[in-house]
């Protein structure tokens, strides 16, 4: 096919076509294309050229304007204003009423086009190559959206001038998509011409509505100024020296204190109309800050600032008050929603700060982006968090390449990444260990196999020879990034980083710094990711110790638990940075769920009102995956099997698990020693002192004996505060039956006595103290003296068993006179020997002056005979039944489990 040419007049310009009609596109100013030279829009074989002719009288000058000189320097500020801020035309009102509030002497305003415009417009351009005709309508209704827009903030001759202006660029662009149509085909430099109407669009209105309200100002097409050189596709570099000139002819023309420039849009040095590519608004805001050497360059969006995590993973995330350049540069590389890097590259050369505002929240300052010496002036407090930012980038796969003949092998490295660089992956994150046995490097998923088929081919010999014995490829990875440029010189930064991760059981893949220590990046499985941001953010910028707790049971161990959080929080947080909140309690029947922590003033009234049928998975999910605190607790308030049947599970999701329920601790061998070996195999915790002595240290002076390497020989105790307290009262005369009626009365019984009088619940105990100090043994292996007479075993109800034991007091009686008369007192007991390597629960008697016999009320007591303690057993005494004491116990297990995760002890 020949080529084609169009040639601009004065007034307009035709392209021809060979074999179609001839399309002509009206030329006006100063909305359409004018260029001051010969601008080519595309010329090669396959696609026909355009060349685009015009002279400086295709806009209109006022020659008898005198001339005005550029001063640059403090009196400029540069504000951005991105699409959303001019989205409607409430909120360019708005944005005019921010440019004249603004108390600089000189302004320039940058302007993208109204929000989803530009991708408006790239779609008009994929159906016009795609000979979808729905494009002139498309176009009818972007066209639309401004005229209505227009129409809302001014009217007059502003109004007919924008008017006519947009029909006839909708003209010209009708007839530039029906040449793409026909050609099947847009060049690059005509889809960079059509897409960037929306600037000049938005950027005409901001100007007219600016001029309504009472502030003079002009308004920059940026292609008449703004000159670069296309490097790749997906980025440019300005060129400085020729955009000055340009810049001072065109203020020289049109001198003014406040310009509005549209963003995004400029040309190359041989005037061809091109674009900034994506977050081009912003690098434009940076080049005319740089160009005017500004006070400073404020980029005004939607969010209140740079947070120190996406607050969408991380609720907690907080607005940092300023940031170095290179930390935003570090921030931003790696996925954070900052500033595209090459935004803050023209501004770093003259020191200008970088301001992050929202412009639907002026009332906050954002972020300030400058030199390190100045946010030490301004902000000393930041400086406590060494780390200022984390960031996540997902969809990554990891490959390694691996062997001894890499060793001492020059070129190993570099054929590597030329073989990478050859089919155009991106490589994320190297790490290389000084063994150079071998090389990891992180690529976006999507680019993996074609690296991976590259690596097979280049180094198809070594393999073969086993000088390499692997290109492995790990997928579903995601990098999460530390950024901070204090951490350069601050030790135990990467130690507290990776205690976090290891504490919320995240396995690490690859690690990589640089040696100026500004970030240290890990590669992680992606499931891990969201988990591994809460987890890291939570260690640097929460309290010490943030847990997510679920309560399960909130019966009388539960409510009192939950009444003395209520009553210790805020004593733990400010006193011993302890965070503890409850997003979940769960009872038989109904759950209530909470994202924030759930307010334990209230939470029975909440329950009432806002309490969802109980699911215990979807319970379990929501303390422990649905919120940003990296550390959960499940604590199991009731005596359920069932529920002890899941603390396998938890503890294998990470998930620490806290409880007085004795069913999984006594229940088959297997489950508890399977237990034990998760406990110790991980990070994961499970605590369980409440089981034996309710809010009395049993466990945990057991396990301090053993761990200091003391032999146990015996452990012999009153465990059943009920129990203490029937034997204690059981005397003088006293009737069994009259006795066991008080404590029921008294509740120190469960409602049917027994449950209590049965001994299993002291077995329980027993079989827990006798596991604890090595012994294999089963529940089945405890004889129990069953203080229930035969007879009343099999009784219909607790009523009818009260009724029928009086019937029994003699037998009991009987007993009691006989230790009386030697002596003696009647006590309760479990034992286990662990010399025998037995355990039994039975009635003995003990002499009046043995310390079984001091007890008074429902008090517990434990012996622990030892080889340290052969002779005068180590006694441990207290309440050993109660709600007050038993939630206490559970309390104390939650605070040991903050302390295990860095709270201070």
């Amino acid at each position: 096919m020949s080529s084609f040419c169009s040639v601009i007049s004065q007034s307009s310009f035709s392209i021809s076509f060979p074999h179609f009609p001839l399309l002509t596109f009206q030329s006006h100013s100063p909305s359409s294309l004018f260029l001051r030279k010969s601008v080519n829009l595309g010329c090669t074989r396959e696609s026909p050229s355009i060349k685009i002719h015009s002279s400086l009288t295709d806009f209109s000058v006022d020659v008898a304007v005198e001339e005005k000189k550029l001063i640059k320097g403090e009196t400029w500020s540069v504000h951005k204003f991105g699409g959303t801020c001019v989205g409607s035309s409430v909120r360019i009102n708005n944005v005019a009423d921010v440019i004249i509030n603004d108390d600089s002497e000189r302004k320039l305003v940058v302007v993208s086009a109204m929000s989803k415009v530009t991708d408006m417009m790239y779609d008009l351009i994929h159906k016009a190559q795609s000979h979808d005709k729905s494009y002139i309508s498309a176009l009818d209704a972007v066209a639309e959206k401004h005229s209505l827009t227009a129409h809302e903030l001014f009217d007059g001759v502003d109004l007919a001038t924008f008017l006519s202006n947009l029909h006839q660029d909708v003209t010209n662009l009708k007839a530039m998509l029906q040449a793409i149509d026909i050609a099947g085909h847009a060049t690059e430099s005509f889809t960079d011409l059509i897409v960037g109407h929306g600037e000049l669009w938005s950027a005409q209105i901001l100007s007219y509505v600016v001029k309504k309200k009472g502030t003079p100002c002009n308004w920059m097409d940026t292609r008449e100024v703004l000159v670069v050189n296309p490097t790749r596709a997906d980025q440019v570099d300005p060129d400085y020296l020729e955009t000055e000139q340009r810049l001072n002819e065109w203020y020289s023309l049109n001198p003014s204190k406040v310009i509005i420039a549209t963003g995004f849009i400029a040309s190359t040095p041989q005037n061809i109309p091109t674009t900034l590519k994506r977050d081009g608004s912003d690098f434009s805001a940076a080049i005319m800050g740089a160009l005017f050497k500004a006070r400073q360059v404020t980029i005004w969006t939607d969010v209140d600032g740079v947070y120190s995590a996406d607050p969408r993973k991380v609720s907690d995330a907080v607005i940092l008050k300023t940031l170095s350049y290179q930390e935003a540069w570090e921030m931003s590389y790696f996925g954070a929603n900052v500033l595209h890097p090459r935004t803050i590259s023209p501004v770093i050369r003259y020191g200008i700060p970088i301001i992050i505002r929202n412009i639907f929240n002026t009332s906050v300052s954002g972020t300030k982006i400058c030199h390190p010496s100045i946010i030490e002036n301004e902000d000393r407090k930041i400086l406590r968090n060494y780390v200022k930012g984390f960031t996540t980038i997902d969809n990554l796969a990891l490959v390694n390449v691996e062997g001894t003949g890499m060793a001492g092998v020059p070129g190993t490295a570099s054929t590597i990444f030329s073989a990478v660089k050859e089919v155009g992956a991106n490589v994320i994150m190297i790490s290389q260990a000084s063994s150079e046995h071998s090389v990891c490097f992180a690529v976006p998923e999507k680019e993996v196999k074609a690296v991976s088929k590259a690596l097979q081919s280049i180094f198809h010999s070594a393999l073969y020879a086993g000088r390499l014995s692997q290109v492995a490829v790990i997928p579903n990875c995601s990098i999460l990034a530390a950024v901070g440029q204090k951490m350069a010189s601050t030790p135990g930064v990467s130690a507290t980083l990776f205690n976090a991760l290891a504490k919320a059981n995240i396995n690490i893949l690859a690690i990589a710094q640089g040696c100026s220590e500004y970030n240290v990046t890990v590669v992680l499985k992606r499931e891990d990711s969201i988990k591994a941001l809460r987890a890291a953010h939570s260690r640097f910028y929460n309290s010490e110790t943030t847990i997510a707790m679920g309560i399960i049971g909130p019966g009388l161990i539960g409510s009192t638990l939950l009444d003395q959080l209520r009553d210790q929080a805020s004593t733990l947080k400010e006193e011993s940075n302890i965070d503890l909140r409850v997003m979940g309690i769960m009872g038989s029947k109904l759950m209530l769920l909470d994202d924030s922590g759930i307010d334990l003033v209230k939470w029975r009234e909440i329950r009432e009102e806002k309490g969802e049928v109980a699911d215990l998975e979807k319970f379990v999910q929501h303390v422990h995956g649905n919120h940003f605190i990296p550390n959960t607790v499940l604590v199991d308030c009731t005596a359920d099997s069932v529920i002890a049947s899941n603390y396998d599970d938890w503890l294998r999701k990470g998930i620490h698990v806290i409880t007085p329920n004795k069913k999984a601790n006594s229940g088959p061998l297997n489950e508890y020693l399977r237990l034990r070996a998760l406990q110790r195999q991980s990070y994961t915790h499970y605590f369980y002192e409440a089981t034996v002595g309710a809010g009395l240290p049993i466990i945990g002076t057991l396990r301090g004996l053993l761990e200091t390497g003391d032999k146990i020989l015996q452990i012999e105790g009153i465990f059943s505060g009920t129990l203490s307290y029937i034997f204690n009262n059981f005397k003088d005369g006293r009737l069994f039956s009259e006795v066991v009626a008080e404590a029921k009365e008294a509740g120190y019984t469960e409602p049917d006595p027994r449950d209590d009088l049965s001994g299993t619940d002291v077995a329980r105990k027993v079989i827990i103290l006798a596991r604890e100090s090595g012994l294999k043994l089963e529940l089945s292996d405890i004889p129990i003296e069953n203080l229930v007479p035969e007879q009343l075993r099999v009784s219909a109800s607790a009523q009818e068993f009260m009724q029928k034991l009086p019937k029994f007091d003699q037998e009991f009686m009987q007993k009691q006179e006989d230790a009386d008369n030697a002596g003696e007192v009647l006590r309760y007991v479990g034992v286990v020997d662990v010399i025998n390597q037995k355990g039994s629960v039975e009635l003995r008697r003990y002499k009046k002056d043995h310390p079984f016999a001091q007890l008074s009320g429902s008090d517990n007591i434990i012996a622990f005979t030892t080889r340290r303690y052969r002779y005068q057993p180590l006694i441990v005494r207290g309440p050993g039944a109660g709600a007050q004491v038993t939630a206490g116990g559970i309390f104390s297990d939650i605070l040991r489990l903050a302390s295990y995760l860095g709270a201070p002890s």
